[in-house]
């Protein structure tokens, strides 16, 4: 069973009335700013303002909003330099200050990956995985992954570097992911959900990747035909069945030939999933130890932030509470001393 701990407080205010820095986030028609050169306003957005990044060395603000568009603006004078539209409300935003490459999510459950110029941008590409809107999005730089939550409850991690294609799918949140934090030093992935759960993943492990859905007409286990396979059906006078699917082969069985559930970290799923009888009795006891441990926020999380030097994480929800929590017993004192917890 996947642990279940409550850490201590450190501190807590109750009113709290959802400012941010820079924006406000409201839909007003202009947003304005600060910026070295003096203060200065431009349309920005024509909605709702729903992420904010500043680049030094481009000075640039680059955002995204509910205008369903990412725009990029120079600090210096002022100017709207660029602007790329979606189909869909852009949820969240990313940026890798080396290589100028901005990562975006949407209300669709796509990440679009841009390269944004001076004056212009392309796309590289498009990654499809969530069946629910973008929630979340972080970047780590250096082993150059990217991490996102959605309303699926899932969260998926992107490899953009080194393995191209690679993802892995985490699932262990009961509600929507909201907040995400990787820790490079310790290989640690911190999540927080709306329904107060916050989770802390193990990435130092050997994980593997969930298959892909497989289709079929039948059942690939005992070959018996689905409800739409008309032919079989009526072939071998018997009535059709409803497709599902193994969580940890592919393959689409039906519910006879699944009948069991089995919990598999190692793929991602800390929770019990549909297997199917083969799968299931492949899996060992020590293939269900849980690699990722599960504590109570005990408030509807809206965002989390992390002081990684001193091991704390800062708490804000819908319910205008704003937590500040000790993370050394789980994440260890090793953020400051530079050794990783085994």
């Amino acid at each position: 069973m996947a642990e279940k701990r409550q850490w201590s407080v450190l501190a807590q205010h109750l009113p709290h009335h959802g400012l941010s820095l820079l924006c406000s986030g409201l839909p007003p028609r202009q947003q304005t700013g600060v910026c070295g050169s003096g203060q200065w306003s431009r349309n920005a957005h024509q909605n709702r303002v729903s992420a904010i990044i500043f680049s030094l060395a481009a000075e640039w603000v680059i955002s995204t909003g509910h205008d369903k568009c990412v725009s990029w603006m120079c600090t210096r004078s002022g100017n709207m330099l660029g602007r790329h539209f979606f189909t869909s409300w852009a949820s969240c935003l990313q940026y890798d200050f080396d290589t100028q490459y901005a990562f975006v999510g949407d209300y669709s459950g796509q990440i679009t990956l841009l390269k944004l110029e001076q004056n212009s941008c392309s796309v590289i590409t498009t990654l499809k995985g969530h069946e629910g809107s973008i929630a979340c999005l972080w970047w780590d730089p250096i082993q150059r992954l990217l991490f996102s939550g959605a309303s699926d409850n899932s969260i998926i991690m992107w490899d953009i570097g080194g393995r191209k294609g690679r993802t892995l799918l985490l699932q262990g949140h009961h509600d929507r992911v909201q907040s995400l934090c990787y820790l490079q030093l310790t290989r640690q992935l911190v999540s927080c959900s709306s329904d107060g759960g916050i989770a802390v993943w193990n990435m130092d492990v050997s994980r593997e990747e969930a298959p892909q859905w497989l289709e079929s007409d039948s059942c690939q286990k005992c070959e018996q035909p689905f409800f739409w396979n008309i032919k079989q059906m009526w072939d071998t006078k018997t009535l059709g069945l409803r497709q599902h699917h193994c969580r940890k082969c592919g393959q689409a069985v039906c519910g006879k030939c699944s009948s069991k559930r089995s919990s598999y970290p190692v793929m991602g799923f800390e929770f019990q999933v549909r297997v199917c009888d083969s799968c299931y009795d492949s899996i060992k006891d020590e293939d269900r130890t849980s690699l990722a441990t599960f504590h109570e926020g005990k408030h509807n999380i809206s965002h989390m932030s992390m002081d990684v030097a001193r091991g704390l994480m800062v708490t804000c929800g819908t319910d205008r509470i704003v937590k500040i929590w000790d993370m050394t017993p789980v994440v260890g004192c090793s953020l400051a001393t530079g050794f990783a917890p085994r």
